[in-house]
């Protein structure tokens, strides 16, 4: 409300249990945040992904492991979710076969709260000896410093026509899916049962 002179008073809240009596009502400021501080965590998770792939590209599970929150998640078209245990397993298997595993990322890029990569996976698929090239987009979101989301996508009817060869031709692609993801999960539980 104006007053005398023409400004603007500051408004008068009644307070619980003081009698109805109206004091000034504070805001409380917004915490800053900077481009500086905006930036480092993008650089800071930008490095998580970079440090993520390399370790991948030397098969090293462990790595690859520490970059993840305990809580995380993956997920791509075969594995379509397993969580942090599940994911453990699943990158110790990849990693423990893939013995002529090469990957290449390019397009790595995150702000502060998620990020985004391609990868090339070259590599012989152990079940049929196949060679197979697999383009993947993946998605992050980040907590704490840490991966909390991992999600991938890739062609999978590309892939198993590669991994695969004539099957994955002959096959149609729902039945495909749905059997490449059973041997999948057979393949991780005896991988698991082991570990």
């Amino acid at each position: 409300m104006a007053g005398r002179s023409g400004k603007r008073s500051a408004s008068r809240k009644p307070i619980a249990g003081n009698g109805g009596v109206k004091v000034p009502s504070v805001k409380t400021p917004k915490p800053r945040v900077t481009k500086t501080l905006i930036s480092r965590d993008a650089a800071r998770n930008a490095a998580l992904i970079t440090r993520f792939y390399a370790a991948f590209g030397r098969r090293d599970a462990e790595g690859m492991i520490a970059c993840y929150a305990s809580d995380a998640s993956f997920s791509d078209p075969v594995f379509t979710h397993l969580d942090y245990a599940g994911m453990c397993a699943m990158w110790r298997m990849l990693c423990s076969r893939g013995k002529d595993l090469q990957v290449k990322t390019s397009g790595i890029d995150a702000d502060v709260t998620d990020g985004r990569a391609h990868w090339t996976a070259r590599y012989t698929y152990t079940a049929t000896g196949r060679p197979v090239v697999n383009e993947i987009d993946a998605t992050f979101r980040f907590r704490d410093g840490k991966i909390a989301s991992h999600r991938d996508s890739f062609d999978l009817w590309r892939w198993s026509r590669q991994a695969l060869g004539p099957v994955g031709w002959v096959v149609g692609l729902p039945g495909l899916r749905r059997t490449i993801r059973k041997k999948a999960d057979e393949a991780l539980k005896a991988y698991r049962a082991r570990e």
